[in-house]
Parts: structure tokens; sequence; C-alpha cells
């Protein structure tokens, strides 16, 4: 199946994106909209971070497992995403680049390694209903961004 990519434009330094994104526990902050349930394992940070969430997307539910498997700091983070019984692999790609006025553009890449059959047959429309639960996911996480930024400027 072919990767889905959203993005957004923040005005936070790619240093500060990445520092906030790092972090596991912060992901459920601007994801629990479709990921609940979280449970981590592993460093707080970095690579090896993990979470155990259920997505809810589609009408249906599945747990998944991601962990960090690869860290560029302050351009790139990459996860690696396992779930339905490890019929579906992922790898889940934040890119974070400087704007030349100040800023950052971030952009998150969510690509199929293995996907069950019917997730295939149906590849449209899961490509579909991924791409509109993450650009939410952007626009939360510009939220977020901006509330942890403040916070950590008081």
């Amino acid at each position: 199946m072919k990767p889905v990519t959203v993005s957004t434009d923040v005005p936070q330094t790619p240093e500060q994106v990445y520092d906030f994104l790092d972090v596991m526990a912060h992901h459920e902050r601007f994801t629990n909209h479709y990921l609940t349930g979280w449970r981590y394992s592993g460093p707080g940070r970095g690579v090896g971070s993990c979470a155990t969430v259920t997505a809810a997307l589609g009408g249906t539910k599945t747990d998944v497992t991601i962990e960090v498997v690869e860290a560029d700091p302050p351009r790139r983070i990459v996860e690696r995403n396992v779930s339905a019984a490890g019929r579906r692999l992922a790898h889940g790609t934040y890119t974070i680049e400087p704007l030349r006025d100040g800023g950052s553009h971030v952009s998150f890449t969510y690509a199929w390694t293995r996907a069950p059959l019917t997730e295939r047959l149906l590849a449209l429309a899961v490509r579909a209903t991924i791409r509109r639960a993450n650009r939410t996911v952007m626009r939360r996480l510009a939220t977020e961004l901006a509330r942890h930024t403040s916070a950590a400027g008081s």
C-alpha cells in the first residue's frame, strides 16, 4: 500500500519540536482521539521507548505496539508499529525541517510494510481513514507544542 503523509507548520524550532516528540508519553496528548489505553515500556524517550495502545479506526479496534527504532535529532524519529496480531507492520516517520522564516515544517508518514488482506483490498478507504486521523493528529500536535513551549518558558 502507498504511504500516507500529513504535515503542518509550527512556530517552534526544530529542536523544540524534536524535544517534544522524543518523549513517547507526549504522543498520547495529540493522538488520544483514536489511540487510547496507553501503556509504556522501555526508556521514556529515544530509541527503545515503547507504548502499546488500542487503535480505534474505521469501526475496528486493535492493539498496536509502537517502538522508536531510529532517532536523528533534531530532524527525524522513526517508529515501528506492529498490530493485527502481527499481520500489520508499518513505520511512522516524523520529519522536522526548519522553515525559512523561523519555525518548523513537521510531517508524519505512515508506511505499511505488511498489511492484512482485507486492508489491501480496501486500500483507498484505509488510506483515507489514516489520512483523516493523522490530519487531526497534526492539528492537535501544533496545539500541544504551543502549550508545551509556553509552559516551558514560564
